[in-house]
């Protein structure tokens, strides 16, 4: 990193979240010169802390938020086209309790589902018998069946980041903004290094703040400058436990409450439930699952299936916080996931992003640089809804393994499927010239070994165990104490000896002011 006197880029965003990440991909595939900062690493906050899910929000339609709906299942299409290596299709078993919802309202809001968006790829819903075989309570015998599909949130990020790069962005990670003043109609943003503390400036035309649950803050503190939103932190927690079902179905659980618990397949072997609402006062950076957020996912879950789950059954609590626009809806539930952008024009151009959800992040990259068009005349057009993300082409994953099976032998049946759906072809850059695993370099554990480990941190921007083992992979879940001490130990000789870090200068025009 240095600093760049004379040059002036066309935007550049503070956040590197899934939204911060959109908006500087698709401007730096517009030509535009583009910079990003973010403060921990990309997707360490809320954008991997989802229920990783692409999905129109079939409960938002009780709420009456179709524009919402339609655009989230209309993306759903184009998002499955993009990046088929990280995002599948995924259906739903709804049981029903009629004491809760009539099987009347879940029938129509099922039809409004299938047919509210463009459904090409997706079957649509229809009605089940259910039995012992879904392992639900013998009292539920009835239910619906829909579709969604799975993400790999983190991997989104990532992806788009890495994009943004190709078309020459500088990304900047464990790199925050601490000021941004207006000289002469540009930005002037001071950034520093969190590991070093070394400071660097750099200049702008428009600024972009993607900085998820510290929006507020940073127009209000960094940016010196009145917010006319409110952002409220709604907190949403997770569990991860032994596998529930043995199909690759999930369940969408009703509650006396009215809301919603998903359990998911993770990882083969394992479930995922979630999410909660709640109200979050505190930092974002220290959130956890709260002892009755914990209690209240297993009851849900307890009252649907014949294994009752306890407290020891539970491996791993996740929790984010959604930046929800604070539309002083009494109910967190209720609050709409709709994202707001304020465009705060009285001197250099500030663009503020509130709310938003995964599902729509590239509409929402869309519509910000339409709001900025005025100011950024020199943008193409829009490109981002035929562009495949890096690693994308696949085919299928059937199809990606068995050619990863062919042209490095030497992988296992587990590892070639790990591949397939966490990098794409990407992982080529790792496998190639290399002919067995001992080529690979040391093994950690799970599979994963030193030359993947090599490609985290030279191409992806992984810098520790964290980074490597639950955001670009989710491989803490089936390393050892020690097998995960072995991989710290590694990545700490690595940096000392000055392992490449990610080139973060891409080759954009620069302009001078």
């Amino acid at each position: 990193m240095s600093d760049r006197p004379g040059e002036v880029l066309d935007l550049f965003v503070i956040g590197g979240g899934i939204n911060g990440a959109g908006i500087a991909n698709d401007a730096a595939g517009r030509g535009l010169s583009v910079g990003l900062c973010e403060q921990g690493d990309l997707a360490g906050a809320t954008s991997s802390a989802s229920s990783k899910l692409i999905h129109g929000g079939l409960r938002y339609l009780e709420h009456h938020e179709y524009r919402l709906v339609r655009e989230a299942l209309r993306e759903r299409e184009v998002l499955m086209a993009k990046a088929p290596h990280i995002i599948w299709p995924l259906r739903f078993i709804l049981p029903h309790r009629p004491h809760l919802r009539p099987a009347w309202m879940l029938r129509a809001g099922l039809f409004l589902y299938d047919h509210l968006g463009k459904r090409k790829r997706l079957p649509g819903s229809r009605s089940l018998r259910l039995d012992h075989r879904q392992g639900l309570d013998p009292a539920i015998s009835r239910g619906f069946e829909y579709s969604d599909c799975w993400v790999d949130d983190a991997r989104l990020v990532a992806l788009n980041a890495m994009q943004a790069r190709d078309h020459g962005a500088e990304i900047l990670v464990r790199t925050r903004c601490i000021d941004a003043r207006e000289r002469d109609g540009l930005w002037e943003l001071t950034l520093e290094a969190t590991e070093s503390g070394e400071r660097l400036t750099r200049r702008c035309r428009t600024l972009v703040n993607a900085a998820g649950p510290w929006v507020e803050g940073v127009v209000r503190g960094q940016a010196h400058r009145h917010s006319r939103y409110a952002v409220r932190l709604i907190q949403g927690s997770h569990l991860i436990v032994p596998r529930l079902n043995h199909d690759e179905r999930a369940y969408i659980l009703q509650n006396t409450d009215r809301r919603i618990v998903f359990v998911l397949p993770y990882e083969e072997d394992f479930s995922l439930i979630g999410t909660t609402d709640r109200r979050y006062e505190g930092d974002p950076s220290r959130i956890e699952a709260s002892e009755e957020e914990i209690d209240y996912l297993l009851s849900v879950v307890n009252a649907h299936f014949r294994t009752q789950l306890s407290r020891e059954a539970v491996i791993r609590t996740f929790s984010g916080v959604r930046p929800l626009c604070d539309d002083e809806s009494a109910d967190p539930s209720a609050m709409t996931r709709d994202y707001t952008l304020d465009l705060d024009t009285h001197g250099a151009p500030l663009l503020s992003v509130f709310g938003g959800k995964i599902t729509t992040y590239r509409k929402l990259a869309e519509a910000a640089l339409e709001a900025l068009s005025p100011h950024l005349p020199e943008m193409q057009p829009p490109w981002t809804a035929e562009a495949r993300l890096p690693g994308g082409e696949i085919g299928d994953h059937a199809a990606s393994e068995a050619r990863l099976l062919a042209d490095y032998p030497y992988l296992d049946a587990r590892q070639a499927r790990r591949f397939a759906r966490t990098y794409g072809t990407l992982c080529r850059a790792f496998l190639d010239g290399r002919d067995s695993q001992a080529a690979l370099g040391e093994a950690f554990g799970a599979g994963l070994t030193a030359a993947e480990v090599d490609y985290l941190i030279e191409r992806e921007w992984a810098r520790s165990a964290e980074d490597i083992l639950w955001r670009r992979t989710k491989l803490a879940l089936r390393l050892t104490d020690s097998e995960r001490q072995r991989l710290v130990d590694y990545l700490e000789a690595a940096a000392a000896q000055g392992t490449p870090r990610p080139a973060s200068t891409g080759a954009s025009p620069r302009r001078t002011a």
